[in-house]
């Protein structure tokens, strides 16, 4: 949860797309980025519902994970596609952190965000639904991404042309 960290890898699978955010890792060290992993699976996140909200409040683990989110100014998402769309673990994540503050843009608000996976099915609505929400959401999304699967590995000259691409973006301030 260090500041001194440039680089926050998240992934949304304890499974391919793990394997694929450890990678992201390994190979931003060459790079002279200071990366850290974030593995969301191992979080106890409840689904979020606007009456566990109301009646429960925000979950406990929302408060250290926005500061670590926050803490580190460029995040690359590694997610598996599912049912055409984004995995549960994110969207629930994504919306807790939303609610968290008054301003549910606030930790995204320009910030540089890489979009990678690794999907067992086509991929492509995953990558297009998560740069949505993330651009509605006001983050700076690399116009490049990453796609990957068990026929198409990700390349390590990928990885690192997505990590260039990231490093050299600069978080907006307001």
């Amino acid at each position: 949860m260090s500041s001194s960290k440039d680089l926050l890898v998240i992934t949304a699978s304890n499974g391919e797309n793990l394997k694929l955010a450890k990678r992201f890792v390994q190979l931003a060290k060459p790079l002279s980025a200071k990366s850290e992993l974030l593995d969301l699976t191992t979080l106890e996140l409840p689904l979020y519902n606007p009456r566990t909200h109301a009646s429960k409040g925000i979950p406990k683990d929302i408060k250290p994970l926005n500061q670590q989110l926050a803490s580190i100014p460029r995040w690359v998402i590694c997610a598996p596609e599912y049912n055409g769309s984004i995995p549960p673990v994110l969207t629930s994540a994504i919306a807790w952190l939303s609610v968290e503050n008054e301003d549910f843009r606030n930790l995204f608000n320009g910030r540089p965000i890489a979009i990678a996976s690794f999907s067992g099915g086509g991929g492509m609505e995953l990558l297009l639904s998560l740069r949505i929400q993330l651009t509605h959401l006001g983050a700076q999304v690399v116009g490049r991404q990453l796609l990957s699967n068990s026929t198409k590995p990700a390349k390590d000259e990928s990885i690192v042309d997505l990590l260039h691409r990231l490093m050299q973006m600069q978080p907006l301030r307001f």
